[in-house]
């Protein structure tokens, strides 16, 4: 599956710099839940909030936005960032019901591996 590649890629280059983790939140073997966060030393960002489909409007994903915050907080980040495709309005108001706002920020994106844009088929990832 592609998203599991580029979670894969992703992750193996976070864990190098030593400001990064994943929390999961798990019940006799079974993932129900994970999150990538870093900081920067200053904001803090979340990444790939994923919940099991059967888990997801349980809470389990609040848990775990909390979980990243405290981490965050714990290092001394004073903010936390997370990007969110336009389209996705169920994340969007997910996000919103947390108290995220929207900032008047532009995310910008440039490859630079001149084949990586065809391997994900979005400007986005």
């Amino acid at each position: 599956m592609l998203h599991r590649r580029i979670f894969r890629r992703d992750a193996s280059g976070f864990f190098n710099y030593g400001v990064a983790t994943v929390l999961g939140c798990s019940l006799d073997g079974d993932l129900f839940a994970t999150a990538m966060v870093g900081h920067d030393g200053h904001r803090g960002w979340v990444y790939y909030l994923a919940v099991a489909p059967d888990r997801q409007e349980s809470g389990l994903g609040r848990s775990m936005m909390e979980a990243c915050e405290q981490w965050l907080i714990d290092r001394g980040a004073i903010k936390v960032q997370l990007m969110i495709r336009s389209d996705n309005s169920p994340v969007i108001g997910f996000y919103d019901q947390l108290g995220y706002e929207l900032s008047d920020v532009q995310v910008r994106a440039k490859w630079l591996k001149a084949d990586a844009h065809a391997h994900t088929g979005s400007a986005a990832l």
